[in-house]
């Protein structure tokens, strides 16, 4: 390898020009391959410059940095998907607030054709499955108003960061919308009849996932042990919560986390997305079955 600059030639030499661009003289080389560069194909290196393809070269040899779990660690910096996540349950709350009927249109209902419920699951409504999980009760709601939102917004933003940090953003995103799912699911087997909304199902999904990884990964629990274990307490004695939906989450959380943390690192990609979508299609069919089972009495 030659310096950088290179010395001038002799008199009779000709002149040197850019490997990239003939018309351009030059006497700088590339400190990689030792061609001729211009200024607009130097890039700066450890030692003197290189050409564009040379760092182009380089860049492929240098592996790509992950998480424990897979992700790719450059694009998880932000947790984009945890405050897009707070900002749809916010708009939707907003939602809410203007209008009374938001709620009646999107909250879960499994069969709405008797006790005044608004058309349920049951009847083509599979949306509310989703839409449920973006909904709170609202200020006129019942007894904890606002606190609804409050809390689980707050849930959201303490430990979705770092579940998304460390899972990268499709496996948080799904990881998120199948608790919620879950806990649809399970109050749609259980209790078809009653109405509920709420992110509490996603929530708990967190809490389940975050114990399952933060073992895997030798962290410390007992954080999420004691919150788990006082929003169970609380689920289970406050007569207007749905334990329902709050149990089918944190189980599909945990059951994804399993997957997501115990997976061989040779076949992670695979067995990450076979999991999901394995999880995805078990709430499909149980959903399917509990209609085929609620259509056929109304039959």
């Amino acid at each position: 390898m030659s310096a950088d600059p290179s010395p001038a030639p002799g008199p009779d030499a000709p002149v040197p020009t850019c490997y990239r661009h003939p018309g351009r003289e030059t006497y700088v080389r590339c400190t990689r391959c030792d061609r001729y560069i211009c200024p607009d194909c130097m890039r700066d290196a450890a030692v003197g410059h290189q050409c564009v393809e040379c760092v182009a070269d380089g860049n492929k040899s240098v592996r790509e940095t992950r998480t424990a779990l897979g992700a790719r660690a450059a694009t998880t910096a932000t947790p984009v998907v945890s405050y897009t996540l707070i900002g749809i349950c916010v708009l939707a709350y907003l939602a809410e607030i203007a209008s009374t009927q938001v709620v009646r249109d999107f909250m879960m209902v499994g069969l709405g054709a008797s006790g005044g419920l608004p058309v349920g699951v049951a009847e083509g409504q599979w949306y509310r499955l989703f839409t449920s999980m973006f909904l709170h009760q609202p200020p006129q709601g019942g007894s904890f108003g606002i606190t609804h939102i409050l809390f689980n917004m707050w849930a959201l933003w303490a430990i979705g960061p770092s579940l998304e940090q460390v899972l990268g953003r499709w496996r948080f995103l799904a990881l998120y919308l199948l608790s919620g799912l879950g806990g649809s699911v399970l109050l749609y087997l259980v209790e078809p009849f009653d109405g509920a909304v709420g992110a509490s199902g996603a929530i708990f999904g967190l809490f389940g996932a975050f114990f399952v990884i933060g073992k895997k990964l030798g962290g410390d629990v007992k954080p999420i042990v004691f919150l788990l274990v006082i929003n169970l307490v609380l689920t289970f004695a406050v007569p207007s919560i749905s334990w329902e939906g709050h149990i089918g989450g944190l189980a599909t959380g945990a059951l994804l986390a399993v997957a997501y943390a115990h997976a061989p690192k040779a076949h992670r990609q695979v067995v990450h997305i076979g999991a999901s979508v394995a999880v995805l299609l078990l709430l499909v069919a149980l959903v399917l079955i509990k209609t085929a089972d609620l259509t056929s009495g109304i039959a």
